[in-house]
């Protein structure tokens, strides 16, 4: 079984990779995890300045105990190959992820998995580069399984609303008001995080276009964590704080949930299956739940 790092993606904040400006202030943000882009937010004739201005941001910023990413353009583009290779020659042991957009099938993800094998290789580098990939169109939900078990990469599964809202022709007028009874974005949010799940990823829900709409963006970000989302991603700093409050567990659950461990520890060396605390009953089944909060609490350091 893959071993993959425990990272942060409880705020992951998204800034063009052509702004010197906006990278410097994004790396001295609270976000957990910073990618600096090189698809939407770019024109096509900034893309190579942009990849210039990204290995140097990443050689000489401080980012703290941030996750570095990259979002590259997709396979299907003739600067997704650039992208991969520029940056990771110019700033490789500096960079945590590679961020796959529009990733429509394994083999997408297994073409950017063989670059980085050999730019490691040939680079020497000593920690490898993980994967992150956008699950944002039609095709690329339908292979969302196989695409989650495409390399040992993989970090992490993104759902990207935008572009998938587009690829299956969604109308969105009435969104959020009187139109379709429910959450239109459930089954896609839902399929994405059973498949990175079962193999192993952090699911992370994509973008609240609205940065003014600090309710709104609290909503969406409720539903995914309740779906097992770990983070949504921030269009603007202001998301940044409501996405690592949701995706926290607050002091007394925290306090709770080594109550409840430690009670069960202790039942279990005394050969006890189960344990009643407080009116709580805890066993084999229920410390799963548990134990999810304290891995999570470590994670952040409370």
């Amino acid at each position: 079984m893959t071993i993959r790092p425990a990272r942060l993606r409880r705020s992951q904040l998204s800034v063009p990779g052509s702004s010197e400006k906006m990278i410097a202030k994004a790396a001295a943000s609270n976000a957990d995890h910073v990618f600096l882009d090189l698809e939407d937010a770019v024109a096509p004739s900034a893309k190579p300045g942009a990849r210039k201005t990204i290995v140097e941001a990443l050689n000489t910023l401080d980012w703290g105990r941030k996750t570095r990413c990259v979002r590259i353009n997709d396979v299907t583009t003739s600067w997704c190959f650039e992208d991969v290779i520029e940056v990771v020659e110019g700033a490789g042991k500096n960079l945590d992820t590679i961020m796959l957009t529009k990733a429509m099938r394994a083999a997408d993800v297994q073409f950017v998995e063989l670059l980085l094998n050999q730019l490691e290789a040939k680079l020497k580098l000593e920690r490898p580069i993980g994967i992150e990939v956008l699950i944002e169109e039609a095709a690329g939900l339908q292979n969302v399984e196989a695409i989650a078990a495409a390399s040992p990469r993989l970090e992490a599964l993104i759902f990207g609303m935008g572009d998938y809202s587009a690829s299956q022709q969604m109308n969105l007028r009435n969104w959020g008001s009187d139109g379709y009874p429910g959450d239109i974005f459930h089954y896609p949010r839902f399929r994405i995080a059973m498949a990175a799940r079962a193999a192993g990823l952090d699911p992370v829900d994509g973008p609240f276009g609205n940065f003014r709409n600090e309710e709104g963006y609290r909503r969406e970000a409720r539903w995914a964590h309740m779906l097992g989302f770990v983070g949504k991603w921030a269009i603007h700093p202001a998301q940044i704080a409501p996405a690592l409050e949701i995706f926290s567990p607050g002091a007394e659950e925290v306090t709770r949930a080594r109550e409840l461990a430690a009670a069960y520890d202790k039942a279990l060396a005394e050969g006890v299956g189960s344990v009643n605390v407080n009116g709580t009953m805890v066993d084999a089944a229920s410390i799963r739940i548990v134990m999810n909060t304290v891995r999570k609490a470590e994670l952040i350091g409370i």
